[in-house]
């Protein structure tokens, strides 16, 4: 079964990260504890290690910034459709975001008519 990898918290006030590089790529075998990538966060620039043995299948992120969480890449077994593991994360996290909040700027003044 494919795995999910996610920006991790790298540090208590990290918000963000940006991947700097990507020391493996796609279709590179992995075991846990593998170099992936480089990941800037508020504080350093920190290595990332592979959480699970398996493919990387796909790089979701190939560098930029993304907040925490984010989904960045995904690692399963040779041929397995990451696509449809990346369609039903996104369809979890969506249903698992909480709704907006009513807008609070929302205005019930009629607009004044301009001065002339």
């Amino acid at each position: 079964m494919a795995e999910i990898i996610r920006m991790p918290r790298l540090s208590d006030t990290m918000e963000e990260g940006t991947i700097i590089s990507w020391l493996k790529k796609e279709g590179d075998r992995v075991e846990t504890g593998d170099l992936l990538a480089e990941v800037e966060t508020d504080k350093a620039t920190m290595e990332m290690d592979s959480p699970a043995d398996g493919v990387l299948l796909h790089i979701a992120v190939k560098e930029g910034t993304v907040p925490v969480d984010s989904i960045i890449a995904i690692i399963g077994e040779e041929g397995e459709d990451w696509k449809a593991v990346l369609a039903k994360a996104e369809k979890e996290n969506a249903t698992a975001a909480p709704a907006p909040a009513a807008s609070q700027e929302a205005h019930s003044e009629e607009p004044q008519p301009a001065a002339g």
